[in-house]
């Protein structure tokens, strides 16, 4: 299998970033291929960066309290621009109520504070590997 290429990314005014810190090394220890965009990112920076770095995956921290419209934000602009095939998740300060809520607009799976890195790496390889199982 070839390494996964994503995107993990900080939308918002949020300046909060060790945890997403945390994230990209774990993933990238993991073998995957570690895009981070920093803070204060844009929806359409996001999506504009995924696109050009041909990622399969973008995964979003937020703290601030606005994923109920970043989340769906980043999705529509890939959409806009022929990248359904990206997987979206990402964690932080998400209400369960809002984690469904999300999942069934299309998120992936979102994962809360205190969540092992493992989880995170599992569910993308998992992804990953049924994707690249149905393109075959």
């Amino acid at each position: 299998m070839r390494p996964i290429p994503l995107l993990v990314a900080k939308p918002g005014l949020d300046g909060h970033d060790r945890g997403a810190k945390v994230v990209a090394a774990a993933l990238r220890d993991a073998g995957m291929e570690v895009i981070y965009t920093g803070l204060h990112q844009t929806p359409e920076m996001i999506a504009t960066a995924a696109v050009q770095e041909d990622v399969d995956v973008v995964g979003l921290s937020i703290l601030s309290g606005a994923h109920m419209t970043l989340f769906p934000k980043v999705r529509a602009l890939l959409h806009d621009q022929g990248r359904d095939d990206i997987l979206i998740t990402g964690g932080g300060i998400i209400p369960k109520e809002d984690m469904n809520a999300l999942r069934a607009q299309g998120i992936g799976e979102l994962f809360g504070p205190g969540t092992p890195t493992t989880a995170l790496i599992d569910y993308i390889r998992d992804w990953f590997s049924e994707r690249e199982r149905q393109e075959a």
